[in-house]
């Protein structure tokens, strides 16, 4: 099946970089290309993609504002931040907003492509270490005033530590291993999360996991 890829830049010269390496990948498709914030939310909805790869710092609209409104109209499509570790401090409050992961702009392109399958199958870009570093960096800084996060009641000692190992970067097959327990039950003890965290994705229970104090940046 093929992936169908947004991409939302402010640089003529990065769009279009973006388009030759997507389009010459098999199974990926540019469908469209937004300069701002605002058109990216026009082009998500009228192209419906399954991933829209945006940047952070656009005129307009930036890509946190953009990116709330594509995950509360758009459920289904999935948003992957690209930026630079040094300017955007607001990258969290993209996550916060829906993002399901972010890459640095300096990725290499096999693991960017990597990244835009891995985050459109509907998993989130957290494990590297790289990721990591980040998340606990914006957990740090003061930010916009966020609405509480989703409390703990109603979850499980075996998903809190499920939740817990997650936050720490664990994936799926490593879940299963640390815990003895087969991939399949890893997914259902992820999918009750979900649910009763009332999170989006991954990426919204590694949030919940930091916010609500379960686990604190190293």
């Amino acid at each position: 099946m093929e992936l169908r890829v947004l991409v939302a830049d402010d640089q003529a010269l990065v769009r279009g970089s973006f388009r030759v390496l997507v389009d010459a990948a098999p199974g990926l498709r540019v469908v469209g290309e937004a300069g701002t914030g605002a058109e990216a939310v026009e082009l998500a909805e009228r192209e419906r993609p399954d991933l829209v790869l945006m940047d952070v710092r656009m005129p307009e609209m930036d890509g946190i504002e953009a990116t709330r409104q594509i995950c509360r109209d758009l459920p289904d499509v999935r948003v992957l931040i690209l930026t630079t570790f040094d300017l955007d401090s607001y990258v969290y409050s993209a996550l916060r907003a829906g993002a399901s992961g972010f890459l640095l702009k300096d990725t290499p392109p096999a693991d960017l492509l990597s990244a835009i399958r891995v985050v459109a199958s509907g998993e989130s870009l957290l494990a590297p270490s790289v990721t990591r570093r980040l998340i606990a960096e914006f957990v740090r800084r003061p930010g916009p005033a966020q609405p509480p996060p989703a409390g703990l009641d109603g979850v499980t000692e075996r998903e809190l530590e499920v939740l817990t190992l997650i936050a720490r970067g664990l994936s799926n097959g490593e879940l299963a291993e640390h815990l003895h327990v087969s991939p399949a039950t890893v997914k259902t003890h992820i999918g009750h999360l979900l649910a009763k965290l009332h999170a989006r994705d991954r990426a919204q229970l590694v949030i919940a996991a930091y916010e609500t104090g379960l686990v604190r940046p190293r």
